[in-house]
This record gives structure tokens, sequence and C-alpha cells, in this order.
């Protein structure tokens, strides 16, 4: 779909109403991680530089429709005015009289931060009438919150339906490599799936299958697969009511000529802590005292001889228990092969979801990849072949 993004629009003298996610991590008043903060920055100047007055909209935490104090957005000012390199002025509420007279007050070349719209109940119902009051107070709307825009809410879908829209450069920048994924992909195209349960990833598994070349199963997903083919995983995770729904995907794998890798040897180990003694098995001859823990060297081998083959890369979740060592040997040795076929130019790699960059972090192999999405939730209902009111919307 096709949507504007800021070099579509004239802002000169205008306000500029941007939906961003600054939902950051604050301890005793103080910003802990700049990380969000610091991806809305080439977006908000370039506002400044179209000669735009940026009036920043956001959520934070889960007030409920309700003024909670303590999730008030106003602590977050001189982090955000450090990043930006400009003052930045607060607003006690982001519509009605305080939001208008410091939107009427705004200097130019400086940034005004509403109070949390979620203080607001209309927030999160969509309310169509509290979007009025958000956009009475701009010219234009711009998005730039891709990890909201699963949600339909006041500020990220309603919102764009009142005024002029487009892309912030975050949106853009996500929207851009998702669509290099998943949309029209350089082919072969390989995907790896891991996490605990496969119950929370049907959606994703099921639209991949028809989607990808190579599919690869890692974590506690595995096991699930596993099992259903009757291999005896010990006391490994696996959700074993789940053993028909696996076989009902690989069955659609194998109809849409999508190869599914599932591990070919497995470290299994007889507790859950980090060093644990441990030892690599095949696959089909986990002890029944034992339990999976991770891929072992050939499975690792397999993996990486899909990657060589392939052009794009879609990755979300780890392929062990990466938080513990030497639980983390697969996912690490995996993610290093991607990033440096990556670097090569070899490969096209886009990764998201929580577990993911803090798996592919600890790995250093994250600044190598093409695209690593800060998004959970929107990253893979895009995966899974949802459509996300707030991108929706930018195309209405």
């Amino acid at each position: 779909m096709a949507w504007k993004t800021l070099d579509d629009l004239d802002l000169e003298g205008k306000v500029a109403l941007v939906r961003v996610d600054i939902n950051v991590p604050v301890e005793d008043g103080r910003v802990t991680d700049t990380t969000r903060i610091d991806k809305i920055v080439p977006t908000v100047k370039d506002i400044l530089a179209k000669g735009g007055k940026p009036v920043l909209l956001a959520h934070f935490g889960r007030p409920k429709g309700k003024i909670v104090p303590e999730m008030s957005l106003k602590p977050l000012v001189p982090a955000l005015a450090e990043a930006f390199g400009v003052p930045v002025h607060f607003a006690e509420d982001c519509i009605g009289g305080p939001a208008k007279r410091a939107v009427a007050a705004l200097p130019e070349g400086e940034v005004l931060l509403l109070e949390n719209t979620r203080f607001h109940e209309g927030e999160e119902k969509n309310d169509r009438e509290l979007a009025a009051a958000m956009g009475a107070l701009g010219s234009v709307y711009i998005n730039d919150a891709f990890s909201a825009a699963h949600r339909a809410h006041a500020s990220t879908e309603a919102l764009a339906h009142v005024l002029p829209c487009a892309a912030g450069r975050l949106m853009e920048a996500e929207l851009k490599a998702l669509e290099a994924a998943l949309g029209e992909p350089e082919r072969p195209v390989t995907a790896v799936v891991g996490g605990a349960k496969v119950s929370t990833k049907l959606d994703l598994l099921g639209n991949l299958v028809s989607k990808v070349d190579n599919l690869v199963i890692g974590g506690g997903m595995a096991n699930t697969f596993l099992v259903a083919q009757g291999i005896d995983v010990g006391k490994s995770l696996a959700e074993r009511d789940m053993a028909d729904t696996a076989l009902e995907i690989l069955e659609k794998a194998k109809a849409a000529g999508c190869t599914i890798i599932l591990p070919a040897d497995v470290v299994v180990a007889r507790e859950f802590k980090a060093n644990a003694e441990s030892e690599t098995v095949a696959a089909d001859a986990c002890p029944e005292d034992a339990m999976i823990l991770d891929a072992g060297p050939e499975a690792v081998a397999q993996i990486v001889k899909a990657f060589e083959g392939s052009r794009t890369l879609i990755w979300n979740g780890p392929l062990g228990a990466f938080e513990i060592a030497p639980f983390d040997a697969a996912t690490n040795a995996a993610a290093a092969k991607a990033a440096e076929l990556t670097a090569e130019g070899r490969l096209i790699s886009v990764a998201g979801g929580g577990d993911t960059v803090a798996a592919l972090n600890k790995a250093g192999a994250a600044e190598t990849f093409s695209y690593i999405s800060t998004a959970g939730g929107a990253f893979l209902e895009w995966m899974e072949g949802k459509t996300l009111p707030g991108v929706a919307a930018l195309g209405a």
C-alpha cells in the first residue's frame, strides 16, 4: 500500500501532531534507557528543518483512562530536550485549554510534549471525539509509532482521518524493511521462529509457511514439533496438546513447498542453570531425565547452510535458552553467520520482537543486521499477515 512521508508535506509554519512511542523505563524520575527516544530524533529534526512545529502525542504505561501522576510524561522532558538539542515544553493535557495554550505559545525551532493520551478513556476506545479534539491542535498528523500501530486507538488510527497524514522517518523505515522482508522479498527467503510456545505463534507459523522457502523452528517450540513426530523429549518444555496442530503446520508447509528445519541434534541438561553440565545428543535421543535447552552444532550447520542459500532472512525468537550459557551457543552462532552474510551484502536480514532483539544484542550481531525492529506486537502481527490499523489509516 502507498502512504505519504515527510517528503510529501509542506510543513512551513504548521503545527505537526506527531504520534511517537516513548514508553521508556523511568527510575527515580529519570529515563534509564533512551533507545525509543533516540529513534524519533530524525523525524523531529526533519520537521524542525522544514519550518514545522513538532507537538508530540504519546502514551505511557496503562492508566486505563484515569489521571495517574506516576504515569505522567513530564519526567521525560529533560531526556527529550537532550536528544533533540532544542528546548522541549510540556502541556498538562493532550486536548483542551492547557494543550491549546501551549501550542499557541510554542516558539519556532522548539518542541512541545503533550500529556499521556491514555489519561483519557477515549484513547483506547478509538473515540472520534477525542481524536477531533487532538486534531484541533494541529495542521497535519504524522505517525512515527509503528510499535503502537497494531492498536486502533484515537491517537494512532482515528486521528489519521482528521488531518492530512504521513509516516514519520521511523515508521517509514519499519514499513520499508518489512515490505522488503515479506511483501516482495528477494528469494529464497528463510524465516527463523523461536521461543517457548507454538500456541502463541500459530498465526505467525501459518502465514509464514505460505510465504517463505525455509522455516527454522527453534526453542521450546521445536520440542513440540519433535513430540508431534513421536519423538520423546524427556523433561523438556513442550506443548504436548499442540501435537496435532504442529502436524497440520508441517502438512501445510509441505503443500506450499516450504522446507521446515527442525534441530537434528540438541543440547540437553538435567538442570536449568548457568553452566549446568550438558551434553549433545541426536534430537531423538534425549534422556528421560534431561531437558532440551539448545540446538546442537549439527542443527546450527543446517541453519547456516539455509542462510547461505538465501537472499532474505526474517528472525523472530531465539533457538535456545539464550539467557544463560552454554545454552546461548546456537543462537549466537546462527546470529553471527547472519550478520556476516549481511555485512558481505549477500543477505537482507530483518529481525524483531523483544527476546529477539535481546538475543541478537547479546550475540553482538544486532548492529550488522539490515534492520532491527523495536516493535513487539506490531512486528509479530505484520509477520502474521494482519492489517495494522495505524498503518492502514495512513493510506486512507
